[in-house]
């Protein structure tokens, strides 16, 4: 039986009186990818922001390693070391370089040594494609860079699972795929990862596990193939069918 990485039970989160999360119950295994898609509103950006305690939960219970992680205030700090999350903004500071911006967490946070954590960081950029960005700054990238640039900054933290929350939807067209082909590397190399995403090729693609999400709940999950080949439910159905999308492939 694979080891589960996050564990998920009755989530209820709500913003006042408008409930996005009811009674949500989800678990990820290691190295295991899940695309969590549904139309806007419905909850699938509140439900990493919740995981990675970026929103306090109303109800239920979030593990990381079977330890309990909802709602801690104390410790949100060190877990967050272990949860990368890269948003739809970059968030790189802009006065200061690429390789500056990766290292800050490392070297203040985790206090690792300066030389082992630009190694690192060196072998990340090269990995994405940005080994010649390495004393750029953020106005000096195109936008897929500065996503990918992101990507690195969490992937040096040694996370236990990626978060990736609509990392494309501020891209121009043809820089979506290049930091959709960071992903899919990822995935080969087996990290464990929750993607919400717009992108269907690219989540069926990517996802080992699709998880359609409508009104705070899960309404159907599967395999890829199946979910989009035979949506089970008229709402997925009906969400489907408002997307045109093409084939992509792990292997390309």
């Amino acid at each position: 039986m694979k080891e589960k990485v996050l564990e998920i039970e009755s989530l209820t989160k709500a913003f006042g009186e408008h409930v996005v999360l009811n009674g949500l119950d989800l678990s990820i295994c290691k190295g295991e990818v899940v695309v969590i898609i549904g139309p806007s509103g419905c909850g699938k950006s509140t439900l990493l922001r919740c995981i990675n305690g970026l929103e306090p939960i109303n109800g239920g219970i979030i593990r990381l390693d079977g330890e309990v992680i909802s709602n801690q205030k104390k410790n949100m700090h060190l877990v967050r070391q272990k949860i990368g999350m890269v948003f739809q903004s970059y968030d790189l500071f802009p006065n200061m370089t690429i390789i500056d911006n990766i290292l800050l967490a490392p070297l203040k946070v985790q206090k690792r040594e300066k030389k082992e954590a630009l190694k690192e960081a060196e072998e990340l950029l090269s990995r994405v494609g940005l080994s010649e960005k390495i004393k750029a700054y953020p106005r000096e990238l195109s936008g897929g860079q500065k996503q990918r640039v992101a990507i690195v900054r969490a992937l040096i933290m040694h996370p236990e699972i990626m978060l990736f929350d609509e990392v494309t939807a501020a891209l121009d067209p043809q820089m979506v795929r290049e930091v959709l082909n960071v992903i899919l590397e990822l995935a080969r190399h087996g990290m464990t990862m929750a993607i919400v995403t717009h992108e269907m090729a690219f989540a069926k693609s990517v996802a080992d596990r699709v998880i359609f999400l409508d009104e705070g709940k899960i309404k159907e999950e599967n395999t890829p193939n199946e979910f989009f080949e035979h949506p089970k439910t008229k709402r997925a159905q009906e969400f489907l069918n408002t997307f045109s999308y093409e084939e992509v492939h792990k292997e390309s």
